[in-house]
């Protein structure tokens, strides 16, 4: 359970929770990406109160100003690469010529320009997160929200995974918000918090 949880996240800031397996850092997140409601207090997201939002509103926030990037990839199996990018802008909107060159300009970003008609069972663990990561970015959320984005991949590719999110994150000016128990994030996050009874601490960077 989280108590006593007060901490504000600037604009293209990039943000590490810390916390022993259980602690709530998950559960923190859901909160943040209104996936969860709070029992007590408020959560805000450029100045729009969560609470204030009925489930469809939620949605479209999720939707709209949202990125996620899961520990187990979550990438549609029936669709190729550059389906998985597409569909977030086809849910936004975004159609006609400007979709494709967005998904095009997102894959070259993350090094996999000639993989966009592979399907996530053809790409490696490291190639998925990739495309996972291009995903939650495509549609210029204003917060990315990570959940143990490494816990799948060996250390070397998850050191290059998580220095790849970071730039992008700040060259698109989103908002990142990383759980993690990976010690190696630390000396990039500009702010680190610790979960430990329900409290939430921040710890120096």
């Amino acid at each position: 359970m989280l108590d006593a949880v007060n901490a504000e996240v600037a604009p293209g800031e990039f943000v590490v929770l810390v916390g022993r397996s259980g602690s709530g850092k998950s559960t923190l997140l859901n909160l943040i990406g209104a996936i969860d409601t709070p029992t007590s207090g408020e959560i805000y997201l450029d100045n729009i109160a969560l609470s204030a939002l009925d489930e469809t509103g939620r949605a479209l926030l999720r939707r709209r100003r949202i990125g996620f990037v899961f520990q187990f990839f979550n990438l549609i199996p029936t669709l190729t690469a550059a389906e998985n990018l597409q569909l977030p802008l086809e849910l936004n909107g975004v159609t006609g010529a400007a979709a494709p060159e967005r998904v095009a300009n997102w894959l070259a970003a993350v090094g996999l320009a000639d993989c966009g008609q592979r399907f996530p069972e053809e790409l490696s663990g490291g190639e998925q997160q990739r495309v996972a990561i291009a995903r939650a970015l495509v549609h210029a959320p204003g917060i990315v929200l990570a959940d143990e984005p490494t816990g799948n991949l060996d250390l070397e590719t998850a050191t290059a995974m998580i220095g790849l999110l970071d730039r992008l994150c700040r060259d698109s000016g989103s908002t990142l918000v990383m759980a993690t128990h990976s010690r190696e994030v630390i000396g990039l996050a500009d702010r680190v918090f610790a979960i430990r009874g329900g409290c939430l601490i921040e710890e120096p960077a």
